[in-house]
C-alpha cells in the first residue's frame, strides 16, 4: 500500500467575496510527481500556500507527512522545500552566498547535500560569484531549485516554476525533476501549461477553486467522451460561429490553425461536412484526432457549465 505524503480533506478558502478554493480534497503519494494543473486564478497558489503553512484555510484539514498544516507548521517547514512562483531569493547576494544562507538556515552545508543538488547546481556553479539579480531567467530558476533542495527535504513544492522562462529552460527543468524522483522526494508542482501535465505521474485539473479530475494523464485522455475532430477552413472565425450553432456540437475551441470540435458520437463526419458546405465553407479539412490534456480540460469545463 502506498504511503500518503499529502492529504487534503475539504479545504476551502475565501478572500472576502471571492471563493478561491471550494471544498478541495485530494491525496499525493510518497515519491510521486504530482501536477496541479489550471489557468491563472484557478486556486493553485492558494492551495500551495496552505500546504507550505503560509496561509490558513477557512475550513478543512490538510496534512504533510502526517503533520497538520496549522498546528504543526514548524515541523512542515523543516521537511518541505518550497519554490515560489516569483523569484524570491536575495538578488544582491551572489549565487554562492544565497546557497550558503539557505543551507545555514536549515543547519546544513552545501558540501553535506551536494550529491542531491549537483545536477542542478553544476549548471550555475561557474557563476557562483555573480549576484542573483544579474542571472538569466533560466539560471534564477536553477538557483531557486537548488536552494529549495539544499536541506534535503522530504517534499518539494513548486508554484508555477516554469512561468516566464524559455522553452529550453522549461525542458531542462522538467528533466531535473524527473531525476529528483530517484531520491524518493515527493514533488508537487503547479503549472498553467497543459503540456507539462503529461510529464507527471498524476495530475489534478483545477478551475475556479474546484477539482475537475484527479488521475494519471493517460487515464484522463483515455476517458474523453465524444468524437474529437480537427476542422479547418479558409475563414476560421466564421467556421467557429457555424460550428457553435451546429446541433450536434458539444464544444468547439481554437487550437493553432485548427478548431477542435467535440461532437456527439451518433453524428457522422459526412453530415458535418454537408452542414458546413451549406454554410458556404470551401476547402474543408476534417480529421479525427486523439485528445490531449488541454482538450480534456476544456471538455470538463464545458461539461461543468452544461451541468452546474
Amino acid at each position: 500500500m502506498k504511503k500518503i505524503s499529502v492529504d487534503i480533506q475539504n479545504i476551502s478558502k475565501s478572500y472576502k467575496d471571492v471563493k478561491a478554493l471550494k471544498d478541495i480534497s485530494l491525496q499525493i503519494n510518497q515519491g510521486e510527481l504530482f501536477g496541479l494543473i489550471g489557468p491563472d486564478g484557478a486556486g493553485k497558489t492558494s492551495l500551495i500556500r496552505i500546504l507550505t503553512t503560509l496561509l490558513i484555510p477557512d475550513s478543512g484539514i490538510a496534512t504533510v507527512d502526517g503533520y497538520d498544516v496549522v498546528k504543526d507548521y514548524k515541523e512542515i517547514r523543516k521537511i518541505t522545500g518550497y519554490m515560489a512562483g516569483r523569484f524570491s531569493l536575495y538578488q544582491d547576494l551572489t549565487v554562492e552566498e544565497n546557497m550558503n544562507f539557505y543551507a545555514t538556515v536549515f543547519g546544513t552545508t552545501i558540501e553535506e547535500n551536494y550529491d542531491l543538488v549537483k545536477d542542478i547546481y553544476s549548471h550555475i556553479e561557474p557563476f557562483k560569484k555573480r549576484r542573483a539579480g544579474k542571472l538569466s531567467g533560466g539560471m534564477k530558476q536553477k538557483l531557486a531549485l537548488s536552494c529549495a533542495l539544499i536541506h534535503r527535504p522530504d517534499i518539494l513544492i513548486l508554484d508555477e516554476p516554469t512561468t516566464g522562462v524559455d522553452a529550453v529552460s522549461r525542458k531542462e527543468f522538467w528533466e531535473m525533476l524527473m531525476r529528483l524522483k530517484d531520491h524518493s522526494i515527493t514533488i508537487l508542482v503547479s503549472t498553467p501549461y497543459m503540456d507539462e501535465a503529461e510529464l507527471c505521474d498524476r495530475v489534478a485539473l483545477i478551475q475556479d477553486g474546484s477539482i475537475l479530475s484527479v488521475d494519471t494523464p493517460e487515464n484522463i485522455t483515455g476517458n474523453y467522451e465524444g468524437k474529437l475532430l480537427a476542422v479547418r477552413a479558409e475563414d476560421l472565425y466564421q467556421l467557429k460561429k457555424d460550428l457553435a450553432g451546429y446541433e450536434h456540437t458539444l464544444s468547439v475551441y481554437l487550437f493553432g490553425q485548427n478548431l477542435h470540435l467535440t461532437m456527439m458520437e451518433k453524428n457522422s463526419e459526412k453530415d458535418l461536412r454537408s452542414y458546413l458546405k451549406t454554410k458556404g465553407h470551401g476547402e474543408l479539412r476534417i480529421d479525427q484526432i486523439n485528445p490531449n490534456i488541454e482538450d480534456c480540460f476544456l471538455d470538463l469545463m464545458a461539461g461543468k457549465e452544461r451541468n452546474p
